[in-house]
């Protein structure tokens, strides 16, 4: 089970402010960490090796942004799935989602290790639960999930049988059985405490690593739904964390400020900045969306 390493103290690498940073994920290929700000509607790229960084700005709210086969990232933008070329900049629209539902953005993705997306929506401001949770594969983009306040994740165990999926309103983290991209027996795996549950990873051991906004850090729950230690940030609200780096033992979280007043974020100055930390339990390889 994932525990900390002896360096383990959270490193602060890019103080990018971010309203709602969200989704990183490894980039193996490039060495690149990608993160997205939802509400600033950037796209972010962060050199592992060498601390570079390099900006774009999103057609609208993006959710994430997840590395593809051939080269590009494949992003959840409100309305639909872009395609981006990291090499020209340039977002172009292949799938509208949710064209009924025009109070809804999309959130957090996940692609699995048949190259599937997967992927969820939620209501822009909260209130109505109208998100869904899909899977886009094969140019079919299918609902398998409906009736959630504000979706998160998914993220699935290293035998591909079971896939998380949250509603972070409820503080609840679900539990499908999967099979061939289908999915059955939905359950409770857990309730968070202190924060709600954000972005979802899996280690190589199966442990869940679930961010935790407003619960400063990083939740971890045992395959068998026991709750861990938490992983301590500085901030109030972590988003997600994802294993990186060439062992895939780094853990990147992004964070946000969302919410906070000027006073509040006076008083936690690196709210929405990206952090680091270095784990012993390594985290899955980052699987290519097969578009």
């Amino acid at each position: 089970m994932t525990a900390l390493s002896p360096d383990a103290a959270p490193e602060l690498v890019w103080d990018l402010k971010a309203e709602l940073g969200e989704g990183p994920v490894w980039d193996a290929a490039r060495g690149l960490v990608w993160s997205v700000d939802i509400k600033g509607r950037r796209l972010h790229a962060y050199g592992h090796a060498d601390g570079s960084r390099q900006s774009w700005d999103a057609p609208d709210q993006i959710g994430f942004a997840l590395p593809t086969e051939d080269g590009a990232l494949i992003c959840g933008v409100r309305g639909g799935l872009h395609r981006f070329d990291p090499a020209t900049g340039e977002f172009k629209l292949v799938q509208p989602v949710e064209a009924d539902r025009p109070g809804n953005r999309l959130n957090d993705g996940f692609i699995s290790p048949d190259g599937a997306l997967w992927f969820g929506s939620m209501d822009d401001g909260e209130m109505v639960r109208s998100g869904a949770l899909y899977r886009y594969a094969g140019g079919e983009l299918a609902r398998v999930d409906d009736g959630y306040g504000v979706t998160n994740g998914p993220a699935m165990s290293p035998d591909g049988r079971t896939l998380y999926h949250h509603d972070t309103l409820e503080k609840l983290i679900y539990a499908f059985d999967h099979v061939d991209g289908r999915l059955s027996g939905k359950r409770r795996f857990a309730v968070t405490g202190e924060g709600y549950p954000d972005g979802p990873s899996v280690d190589a051991a199966g442990v869940l690593h679930v961010g935790l906004f407003n619960g400063w850090g990083v939740g971890r729950w045992a395959p068998d739904g026991t709750a861990l230690p938490i992983l301590p940030l500085p901030v109030p609200a972590v988003t997600k964390a994802a294993f990186c780096g060439p062992d895939l033992k780094t853990l990147y979280c992004t964070t946000a400020w969302l919410g906070m007043d000027a006073a509040r974020r006076a008083d936690h100055p690196l709210a929405g900045g990206l952090f680091r930390l270095r784990v012993d339990t390594p985290g899955l390889p980052q699987a290519l969306f097969r578009g």
